[in-house]
């Protein structure tokens, strides 16, 4: 309790389980993330996070919807390199079993409808033995 008082944000006590620390841990760093704004524009694309929507030039983008979560974290996380492993985290779970080769196909899938060049891409870049880098600063 004098933690609490003291500033803490929360606190565990002994026994715990590592499942609840694991929660308690998530919840707190999506405390200190922020809230997402309702919409985000980079490039012709605006991602309309209340309608789970992406659109370019106006016109809406079917997504399914682990390339909407990937594309979520990969705007939470701009400008960061991901590795593979973070995806497979954050966008499928600790509990889902997939290689992390599923990681790519959703990058190559994503790429098409965020790209004007998908074979050059501007926004999600390949970083060679670490991940992908994401530059979806606002326009």
């Amino acid at each position: 309790m004098l933690g609490l008082e003291l500033g803490a944000d929360d606190y565990v006590t002994k026994p715990f389980s590592p499942r609840e620390l694991r929660a308690r841990i998530k919840a707190a760093l999506r405390r200190s993330a922020g809230e997402m704004p309702e919409t985000y524009r980079f490039g012709d694309a605006e991602v309309d996070f209340t309608r789970c929507e992406l659109r370019r030039a106006g016109e809406a983008v079917e997504m399914t919807p682990i390339e909407f979560k990937l594309l979520t974290t990969f705007i939470r996380h701009r400008r960061h390199t991901l590795s593979r492993d973070r995806l497979l985290e954050e966008v499928w779970g600790r509990e889902t079993f997939v290689t992390d080769r599923v990681v790519d196909t959703h990058i190559t899938n994503l790429r098409k409808k965020i790209e004007s060049k998908p074979s050059e891409p501007q926004f999600l870049i390949s970083v060679r033995g670490m991940g992908y880098r994401t530059n979806l600063a606002p326009d």
